[in-house]
């Protein structure tokens, strides 16, 4: 298993981003934080070439999953201990944020994309963003198709894999933003 650390700066933003989420959209599930996590990974470098956690995600049944944070929202919290709690409530494990929203890590780009993320996706089910996340086409859906794992998971047979996703297949149709992402990746 690859170890990926995360930076202060990702925690933080991941953290905060959670806070936000939840100030807006209510309460929220591991599944739903995680998901909205991603999805705004995603729409980030769709939108500018630039990611907004950059974080690494693999191809798991209910993936893409930032393996992290995924591990810090199901055990004791430990990455995210500053920003939130977790309960279980009827087997559903629920995010709650201990303090206030900071926006230091945030522009006002950052705070447009998440509102836009939670006025799209903020009443949808966690169920309902594993299919949008799964949709034909996507990163995680051509990940596993490519890597002959998409039937596996999708009949259930295995439920994780160590693929990761290529975040940058988003912008392969658009060459500045691949230039902007690629010189990003380099810098961070």
């Amino acid at each position: 298993m690859s170890y990926i650390k995360l930076s202060n700066d990702q925690i933080d933003k991941v953290g905060n981003s959670i806070i936000y989420l939840s100030e807006k959209i209510g309460e929220l599930s591991k599944t739903k934080a995680l998901k909205l996590i991603y999805i705004l990974d995603e729409l980030s470098i769709k939108k500018s070439g630039i990611p907004f956690f950059n974080l690494k995600y693999k191809v798991w049944k209910f993936g893409p999953v930032s393996e992290e944070i995924f591990i810090d929202l199901s055990s004791e919290t430990t990455l995210l201990k500053d920003y939130i709690e977790r309960t279980s409530e009827e087997g559903v494990t629920v995010i709650r944020p201990i303090v206030d929203f900071n926006d230091d890590e945030f522009s006002d780009n950052d705070i447009d994309l998440l509102d836009f993320v939670i006025e799209k996706f903020g009443d949808k089910t966690a169920k309902d963003l594993v299919y949008y996340t799964h949709r034909k086409n996507s990163p995680w859906h051509n990940t596993a198709k490519e890597n002959s794992v998409l039937e596996l998971l999708e009949k259930e047979e295995i439920n994780n894999t160590e693929l990761l996703i290529d975040m940058a297949s988003l912008i392969n149709h658009d060459e500045r933003k691949k230039v902007v992402y690629s010189d990003y990746i380099e810098s961070n």
